[in-house]
């Protein structure tokens, strides 16, 4: 089997990814379950076949025993974001398959207050979600609706490039970590001087990063970004305990100021075995979600989101609870991705859960 004819197979089966191992067989990812393949190259096939994904300077690097990441095209209608890394002295790749197309909101299933939050004029929006819950197409989705609807100048910051933004009413400029600029803080920095109306930035994963990022939203800016937490409250958490003790009070209140949204999702099996469905929890940057951050109260933001349907919020309970009356999830799916699924159990009228239904993961543990 060559490359081509494996990517085509995963593409054909509606498979996220695509891993490679020299010396053992080839899995892909579909709706979100491993499968491993009957295919087993032999060690010297693996290696040719992820050879001929690299760059001179990436075979270098991976030679003196590093990893690599970046983006490629694979025919006109799909992007590939190529990882190749080192396993027990042999070389594996893991592959993401994306569509080169941007998928519209809508097509996402997200909400309409997403483009709501897109049309601030400054602040910070933040997509969250475990690995693999599409937050990188949802950021994509918005950049696509501000550059079909605005005339802004927008950077981004991304490692590696994924999806590629043609000009339309926007002026898009994609910087890639490794390539184009050392780090996220340093491109944060740089694109302060380069005259942004948005900065998109791939993910806030140190404090140096968050503090540019909150800067950039101070000064006027729309900041994009991404977390690996799983709902609002927990985002606000990491922002804040991400800080040193001695600033977490000054960030504290800088987020509060400019906190537009947080959009946390994950991806779950459809009941049928058909595919994925999208769930999502919204929280939007309103007076009274602000005043909860200033006065470290996050405890109470569940409730605040509750309270705010009027502003296009939802908590993440509510809406696994409409995908789960409408038949397309499962209880226990459900129950699994909840953060709270003793609440979510009392919503459907029971009085306890199993001790399989729920996993440490969906607790967020």
């Amino acid at each position: 089997m060559t490359f081509n004819e494996l990517v085509d197979y995963a593409i054909e089966n509606e498979c996220s990814d695509v891993h490679i191992t020299a010396g053992t067989n080839h899995a892909v990812r579909r709706f979100g379950e491993l499968h491993i393949l009957d295919e087993k190259p032999t060690i010297e096939e693996a290696n040719k076949m992820i050879y001929g994904l690299l760059s001179e300077d990436y075979a270098k690097r991976i030679e003196k025993g590093g990893d690599v990441d970046f983006g490629m095209s694979y025919n006109e209608d799909y992007r590939l974001r190529v990882n190749v890394y080192h396993q027990r002295n042999n070389l594996a790749a893991s592959i993401r398959i994306l569509s080169a197309k941007i998928p519209d909101i809508e097509v996402l299933g997200l909400p309409d207050v997403i483009k709501s939050l897109a049309d601030a004029p400054n602040g910070i929006i933040i997509v969250t979600g475990p690995t693999g819950s599409g937050k990188t197409t949802t950021l994509s989705a918005i950049v696509d609706y501000i550059n079909k609807t605005k005339a802004r100048h927008v950077i981004t910051i991304e490692d590696p490039i994924e999806y590629i933004y043609p000009h339309n009413m926007a002026m898009i400029h994609q910087r890639e970590l490794g390539r184009d600029t050392p780090s996220y803080a340093h491109a944060l920095h740089s694109a302060l001087r380069e005259d942004p109306d948005i900065i998109l930035v791939g993910e806030m994963r140190d404090f140096a990063t968050i503090s540019a990022a909150i800067t950039a939203a101070e000064t006027g800016h729309l900041v994009l970004s991404t977390l690996h937490t799983l709902s609002a409250a927990a985002t606000i958490d990491r922002i804040i305990d991400g800080s040193p003790v001695e600033q977490q009070g000054t960030i504290r209140t800088q987020f509060a100021n400019c906190i537009r949204g947080v959009i946390s999702q994950q991806l779950l099996p459809k009941q049928d075995g058909t595919g994925r469905v999208l769930t999502t929890e919204i929280m939007v940057g309103n007076s009274a979600i602000q005043n909860l951050i200033r006065e470290d109260k996050v405890v109470m933001i569940p409730g605040a989101i509750q309270s705010g349907h009027k502003d296009g919020m939802h908590t993440l309970n509510e809406d696994l609870l409409d995908l789960y009356r409408q038949g397309l999830i499962s209880r226990k799916v459900a129950l699994n991705a909840s953060y709270d699924p003793v609440d979510f159990d009392k919503s459907l009228g029971g009085n306890s859960i199993s001790g399989d239904a729920v996993n440490f993961i969906g607790l967020g543990f």
